[in-house]
């Protein structure tokens, strides 16, 4: 990394380089544009350029220098047509005041005042000049001044300062805006000092695909749960099954028992248990087959 044209106090620590080196930030793309020629570092073997992680520093703390000079907040649009970055503009409007454009710019929005959502900005901020080409066209001729997180292969007209990095990965998108708005923050005096954390999470400036949160809450909901004391008692617990056939008929011989048979369960299989009155036991049937063959004419079984 090249040495720091920055006063000390306004030096990345080693923490913010470690950052920008695990989101990929410093990976361009294999074409080089000839204006970023001076915020490349090297060509890898397999043609990749690398950008300088120094220069993307500094281009960081100008911009927010540049955005802390305009006095209101509101005055200050930042615009993401893509959708890795939308997330990343809406959390640093939030955080700084600014004005947010996440999704498709409304051509005219910066130079028809009849457009419904009519915008008179002093700077806007831009995370892909390609993408963003309209809103880009349309500050020149109106004379915004433009700042945009641009590629080694981005094109570079009308952006008065490009931040180099690598705007084609969610990660490396979301941490430039986070440490943007970081340091917007701490030169407003918002958080203590240089050296204090702060309390808001990189992550909340990731893109996060909708399709995989939704698939992430339907595995959650058809879990299945397994059963427990209350579904089959504590009996089986402690003793446990040697199938699912034992519980099944342990199950069912509860239910039985607990409604018993024409009253009461009986206390003991023993051969002294009075099963009541076999006469009187047999005499309902008796007498319904007498009735059954009173009706078909037909003689009835003298024994069942």
């Amino acid at each position: 990394m090249a040495p720091s044209n920055l006063p000390p106090s306004f030096n990345a620590t080693s923490q913010d380089i470690e950052m920008l080196l695990a989101a990929q930030a410093h990976l361009g793309s294999k074409n080089l544009q000839v204006h970023m020629e001076p915020y490349l570092w090297k060509t890898r073997p397999d043609g990749i350029n690398v950008i300088n992680i120094g220069k993307t520093w500094e281009k960081i703390v100008l911009a927010a220098r540049i955005i802390v000079a305009v006095d209101n907040p509101a005055d200050i649009c930042v615009i993401s047509a893509r959708p890795y970055g939308q997330r990343a503009v809406l959390k640093f409007a939030a955080h700084t005041g600014a004005v947010a454009i996440a999704g498709r710019f409304t051509p005219g929005n910066f130079t028809n005042y009849i457009t419904r959502s009519f915008k008179e900005p002093r700077l806007i901020i831009v995370t892909d000049p390609r993408t963003d080409a309209q809103a880009i066209k349309e500050a020149s001729y109106v004379n915004i001044p433009v700042i945009a997180l641009c590629d080694t292969d981005s094109p570079t007209e009308y952006v008065d300062v490009a931040i180099p990095t690598n705007n084609k990965g969610r990660h490396s998108i979301g941490l430039i805006w986070w440490m943007l708005a970081r340091e917007v923050l701490r030169l407003r005096g918002t958080l203590a000092s240089r050296e204090a954390e702060w309390d808001v999470m990189t992550d909340l400036y990731f893109y996060r695909d909708p399709e995989a949160e939704e698939n992430k809450d339907a595995a959650g909901i058809d879990e299945v749960k397994a059963p427990g004391v209350d579904e089959v008692g504590t009996g089986p617990v402690d003793t446990g099954f040697a199938d699912d056939w034992a519980a099944g008929a342990a199950g069912a011989g509860g239910a039985f028992a607990a409604a018993g048979v024409g009253g009461a369960a009986p206390t003991s299989w023993d051969a002294d248990a009075d099963w009541g009155n076999t006469a009187a036991a047999a005499a309902p049937v008796q007498a319904a087959a007498e009735g059954w063959t009173a009706e078909s004419g037909e003689a009835a079984p003298t024994q069942w």
